[in-house]
């Protein structure tokens, strides 16, 4: 049993890891806004934690998913379930990180660089954060776009205007209070998950293949097309821009300040974080087998295109329905990443240069950046070039992974910035084994792409 004169040193030990004592709460206006039950069962409590984590996992679902998952499948057939499941176990161990972060230093990841680095660094990191969370919301633009032409034959050019309105919902929902926005999220997630599920069912996939698809395989790297795709998929996957926004939203649960509460708020947010990502990949992994299985099974191995996906499932599934649900599912991803996205950019702007504008001026910013290039695309090259662009912003955010996982893991793993919650060895080594691979692959990528073999 510690002594008060332990902890007590302990905190100091910690506060003097940080050049700047008392750091603004992250996403101000909802910080600490949903309380913890002090005493209950141990369900009661993780239903109060219950939240954050599945506003991450929309990121692992996003339209930027399907356009890899898509032509993965397509191309591939169940080869690359494995890069969808490493990818997971990776998502999994960086978020828990992130809320380990949070509770330990009241900071989110953003504001941590900030005091850690030089300004200049902490620019150069934050237009790397903006440049992820551009790509993330042009994913969106598009995904959203396609999926309201599907439902309802309205021009991509259109949507992609229309989508800038969205921000006015979730601001809505914000001023509501933040289990709203966690409500609104988790009706869209059981919508998809539900889309999905009836769409195997109509598959009916080969489950032997599945299961093998899961197992690891050379190709993956010795294959440059392969390659670029599984970039894809770790990219649409490990989102940066998600890391930046789970240690800022862990810090709307009010769950105390000493030591055994922020212990038992690392654990359930852990846990929160850990179901939802698991139902990420079920997404995920869906979106890859329902490709195969379509596409690949009867020898169409170039279907990259979202659009074509669609007009494809009806006639080789037998059945009008499951066109409708893939657009009912796309469209809800893409108005679920609307709300990541939005708090993504509120804390990566206010963390690295601790400037702050009203949400939805921000929000309008972000989103203009995304639909420019997404309407000069859709004129000029219409679905083919939506669908090289969806798979080239996802490229982008595994390119720009480095720039906040290495961060991440130094911070968690320095005890004088996190005391007594510092990271165990096991997790701090996992996570560098995580950062080594996604630096090497798209090492790997970079001479690819220079030599011309992808």
């Amino acid at each position: 049993m510690k002594t008060d004169e332990f902890i007590l040193a302990e905190s100091a030990e910690k506060s003097a890891g940080w050049r700047q004592q008392g750091a603004a709460k992250s996403l101000a206006e909802v910080n600490g806004s949903i309380a913890v039950p002090r005493h209950g069962s141990r369900w009661r409590k993780l239903m109060a934690f219950t939240g954050p984590g599945y506003l991450v996992a929309v990121g692992y679902m996003d339209p930027g998913n399907w356009a890899t998952s898509i032509a993965g499948g397509s191309k591939f057939g169940y080869t690359l379930l494995v890069v969808a499941l490493v990818s997971n176990i990776m998502a999994i161990l960086l978020q828990s990180l992130c809320t380990r972060l949070a509770v330990a230093t009241g900071r989110d990841l953003a504001q941590a660089c900030r005091d850690a680095y030089s300004p200049a660094m902490a620019w150069f990191l934050w237009i790397g954060a903006e440049i992820a969370i551009c790509a993330t919301d042009l994913a969106e633009v598009i995904g959203t776009a396609i999926a309201l032409n599907l439902l309802f034959g309205m021009p991509l050019e259109l949507g992609v205007l229309l989508t800038a309105l969205d921000v006015f919902v979730v601001l809505y929902m914000q001023s509501k209070g933040f289990r709203w926005i966690e409500a609104y999220v988790l009706v869209l997630l059981g919508v998809i998950a539900a889309c999905f599920l009836v769409q195997i069912v109509l598959a009916d996939p080969e489950w032997g293949a599945v299961l093998r698809g899961f197992a690891p395989t050379t190709e993956i790297v010795t294959n440059p097309e392969m390659l670029y795709l599984s970039l894809g998929i770790i990219g649409a996957t490990v989102m940066p821009h998600n890391l930046y926004l789970h240690s800022g939203i862990v810090q709307t649960r009010k769950y105390g300040g000493n030591l055994e509460e922020k212990r038992e708020a690392i654990t359930y947010s852990t846990w929160d974080s850990t179901i939802a990502l698991m139902l990420a990949l079920a997404v995920n992994a869906s979106i890859l087998i329902l490709a195969a299985a379509t596409f690949h099974k009867v020898g169409r191995t170039d279907v990259v295109e979202i659009e074509q996906a669609e007009a494809l499932i009806a006639p080789l599934l037998g059945s009008t329905l499951a066109p409708i649900l893939f657009g009912v599912a796309l469209l809800c991803a893409g108005l679920n990443s609307t709300v990541t996205a939005t708090l993504a950019g509120q804390i990566v702007m206010e963390g690295f240069i601790n400037f702050r504008i009203r949400p939805w001026i921000r929000r309008m910013i972000t989103r203009g950046l995304a639909i420019i290039p997404a309407i000069i695309v859709t004129m000029l090259y219409g679905n083919k070039g939506t669908a090289n662009l969806l798979i080239l912003s996802q490229v982008v955010l595994s390119l720009q992974l480095p720039f906040a996982i290495v961060p991440l893991i130094m911070f968690t793993s320095d005890r004088k910035k996190m005391g007594a919650l510092r990271s165990p060895l096991w997790l701090t080594a996992s996570a560098w084994l995580v950062a080594l691979i996604v630096i090497l692959l798209n090492l790997k990528l970079i001479y690819d792409v220079a030599t011309g073999l992808a």
